[in-house]
């Protein structure tokens, strides 16, 4: 397609199209604590509903985890009998259940046996030191904790001193329970390849909302406690019109039929879940989606780019994402010739600066995936923002378009009631059904955070005239270079522009005068061969001299990330001199 006949919609009329009434994404205002609330009128109003939606697809797969299969029916009943076990214990609506395994079919059994009990179910990192897993369960008052036998090593010890918790269900482990507070999950559900031949079970009589509380999810901050982000059933269905009104809308901007509406007709969708369970992208974005329309979930242990490639091969899967080091692996992998990966249709990332670089290889080595690049934070429950197709090639540094029930305003930093106008960079505020409801048991931050509906996101951002959103930076993730600001993720998108360039982090080197000066650490792709002298080059020709780093390190691996995907500076500060000496 030529660029004169791009787009054949524009994004109001697409949009008008999509949310009409009686269209697939029709709005209604709905009241949400007090304010009046534009609201999907045909999204799953609860996670019970998604549950029982899925109850539809019956013998069709739904989980894969290496050699086992798991079928939708099996699911339920396994996720039936766990909800009545939970019943058993004395669970009751708003009671905390936690959640701290790897990617394990197990895992979406227990979120989905606390839901359908009305308990607030609480995924904790489970990356997390034994120390940081004690904080989640004791501020978040887990009554019930699920866990494999990893986790269960890292609690053990402080069992006794969590006196809310009054039992741990292990999943997966080999040896009888070593305190009297644990209990092994097999003697509850079996293990997988029996949960189809389990008890049929009624469907516990608990009344849920859609404003009903429904999750606690830990912010992945790289420094400070994490906070809980209180979400609501809404808030985490919610994703399932915003990633698919996206979808649509790039179709009818190129002139393409819509797709298959009814998920019972519609092809299965086969997702390869490369980000952990506990993370608000494969929870909210990716697998409750999946449940809801009868798609496929290939679950990942952790991330290897040839296993990965095996599994799209042998699983057909259609799409995956994660963080754009995800796709870089995928097309610089030296054995990528050797699987068949042509049914490959999507690769959505974020939560890192990207360049053009990125959208033009997926282009060449993948000419039928449509590649996406999105915004969002665990405190709006997933993706808020999507650039896809076209749109994303002509806006590569674009984080995208919110939907139409999403507002975002840029406002001044120092004056949080000073909108600021088209093209300005400011605070990114945003609105809509998916913002969670506070931060739990800290009302300070809640205080600081939300307000009459918004979310202050603590992004520095602008807006073009067409509504598309560029993310700058963190607030706090600034070098102040005497007296000088410097938004790291500026320079990093310059970096990144670089098609030698798969990542790059921007910090901060002590200087005695100045207090500090730029450094930036870059990974590069395979083969690439771009110098110090070349990357400075670069950014003196796009940014301000004060800008400019003033030392480049090249790290051999991919950046350091934290589960959610966020780069650890510190980790990079720390060992920046003596790479800088290597280079």
């Amino acid at each position: 397609m030529s660029e004169a006949s791009w787009p054949r919609l524009s994004i109001a009329e697409s949009n008008a199209l999509l949310t009409a009434p009686g269209a697939p994404y029709e709005i209604e205002e709905v009241v949400i604590r007090g304010v009046s609330t534009p609201t999907w009128k045909h999204v799953p109003g609860t996670l019970r509903d998604v549950f029982l939606n899925g109850m539809r697809f019956k013998d069709r797969e739904f989980l894969i985890y290496e050699d086992e299969r798991i079928t939708f029916h099996a699911f339920g009943r396994a996720t039936l009998t766990l909800a009545q076990r939970l019943l058993a214990d004395g669970v009751t609506k708003g009671d905390r259940v936690a959640v701290i395994m790897r990617n394990l079919p197990e895992w979406v059994v227990a979120f989905w046996a606390g839901q359908l009990v009305g308990a607030i179910v609480t995924p904790l990192n489970a990356w997390w030191t034994g120390a940081e897993l004690k904080y989640g369960l004791a501020d978040s008052s887990a009554k019930i904790a699920f866990v494999d036998s990893e986790r269960l090593e890292q609690i053990l010890k402080d069992l006794d001193s969590l006196p809310m918790l009054s039992r741990a269900y292990v999943a997966r482990t080999e040896t009888d329970a070593s305190h009297s507070k644990v209990q092994r999950l097999d003697n509850i559900i079996g293990s997988t390849a029996g949960w189809g031949e389990l008890p049929d079970r009624s469907l516990p009589d608990v009344t849920i909302g859609p404003e009903d509380d429904a999750a606690i999810l830990y912010t992945s901050g790289t420094t400070g406690m994490p906070k809980g982000a209180l979400g609501t059933h809404r808030n985490i269905t919610s994703n399932i019109a915003t990633s698919g009104i996206a979808v649509a809308r790039n179709l009818l901007r190129l002139g393409l039929p819509l797709p298959e509406m009814d998920p019972i007709r519609a092809a299965q969708r086969v997702s390869l879940l490369a980000v952990p369970l506990f993370h608000i992208n494969g929870l909210a974005v990716t697998l409750t989606p999946a449940l809801n329309s009868g798609g496929k979930v290939v679950l990942m242990r952790r991330w290897e780019p040839e296993l990965a490639m095996q599994l799209i091969e042998r699983e057909r899967v259609s799409q995956t994402g994660g963080v754009p080091t995800i796709a870089w692996q995928l097309i610089e992998h030296p054995a990528r010739k050797n699987y068949d990966l042509s049914s490959l249709t999507n690769i959505m990332y974020g939560g890192a600066p990207v360049g053009p670089e990125l959208a033009r290889r997926i282009a060449e080595v993948f000419p039928d995936v449509t590649p996406g690049y999105g915004w969002g934070m665990t405190e709006v429950s997933g993706a808020f923002t999507r650039n896809l197709g076209r749109d994303y090639s002509l806006r590569p540094n674009s984080a995208g378009l919110a939907p139409p029930v999403l507002d975002m305003e840029i406002r001044d930093p120092t004056d949080a009631r000073h909108v600021l106008p088209i093209g300005a960079i400011g605070e990114l505020w945003v609105r809509g059904p998916q913002n969670v409801r506070c931060y739990w048991n800290n009302a300070e931050a809640t205080a600081a955070t939300f307000e009459d509906g918004w979310l202050r996101t603590g992004d520095m951002a602008h807006i073009d005239e067409e509504g598309f959103l560029y993310v700058v930076n963190r607030i706090k993730d600034m070098l102040i270079r005497g007296g000088e600001n410097i938004y790291c993720g500026e320079v990093e998108s310059v970096l990144c522009e670089h098609p030698d360039v798969l990542e790059a982090a921007l910090i901060g080197i002590h200087h005695r005068t100045l207090g500090e000066e730029p450094g930036a650490v870059v990974h590069l792709r395979a083969g690439g061969k771009v110098t110090e002298a070349e990357l400075r080059k670069l950014v003196s020709a796009k940014l301000a001299a004060f800008k400019v780093p003033v030392k480049v390190a090249f790290w051999p691996d991919p950046l350091p990330r934290n589960a959610g995907g966020k780069i650890m500076k510190v980790e990079l500060k720390e060992a920046f001199a003596s790479i800088a000496e290597l280079r």
